[in-house]
């Protein structure tokens, strides 16, 4: 065990006189040229202002943050709708981004543009220009309404980097649980 200090020790210090200095990761491109990320982003949150079922005017936020050592900058993300009964359809002009967390917003973030494919449930939002390294951003969707259906929603959120010929990363399910309204659910409690 203090061997292993020891030589840890010896090989950092080594490394230090001789003037080696990390560099930061360059992104992976294979022969065929396609692009791929050094080191991916993450999912970190996904959560909504409203999770009622019929709820207007609520917003669904997806934070990612890109990495340091990402090696390209991060191009677009898709949101695709994988599980839930209902088929939620969003408001894509009144899609927005800005840098940090819904909780610590920082400066809006210029969206290139933002389409959907209704057969797929998937959203595709562009940035312009595309984000650097060393962000943590948030994407705000905005629902026609919640799905009138309470439960699970799962959307599965993938990164694609900068560049003509990419390998879009998966980074995993953003789940939004919606619930039913009680006014909703026993009407007959209240008269209706």
């Amino acid at each position: 065990m203090r061997l292993a200090v020891v030589l840890g020790r010896a090989i950092a210090t080594t490394a230090i006189i001789a003037g080696y200095i990390p560099q930061p990761s360059q992104a992976i491109q294979l022969q065929d040229g396609t692009v791929y990320f050094a080191q991916p982003p993450r999912l970190v949150a996904a959560t909504t202002t409203y999770n009622e079922v019929y709820a207007w005017g609520a917003k669904y936020y997806f934070t990612i943050s890109v990495p340091e050592n990402a090696g390209e900058p991060l191009q677009k993300i898709t949101i695709n709708q994988r599980e839930g009964v209902d088929h939620i359809h969003f408001d894509l002009k009144n899609s927005f981004a800005f840098v940090g967390t819904r909780a610590n917003k920082g400066e809006k973030i210029k969206l290139k543009d933002v389409t959907s494919d209704r057969n797929t449930r998937t959203v595709a939002i562009n940035f312009e220009p595309p984000i650097s390294p060393g962000k943590t951003i948030t994407i705000g969707l905005k629902p026609w309404r919640n799905p009138a259906v309470a439960g699970v929603y799962l959307f599965g959120v993938t990164a694609v980097p900068l560049g003509e010929k990419t390998h879009n990363q998966f980074l995993g399910f953003g789940r939004l649980h919606f619930y039913q309204n009680r006014s909703n659910y026993f009407p007959f409690l209240y008269g209706w």
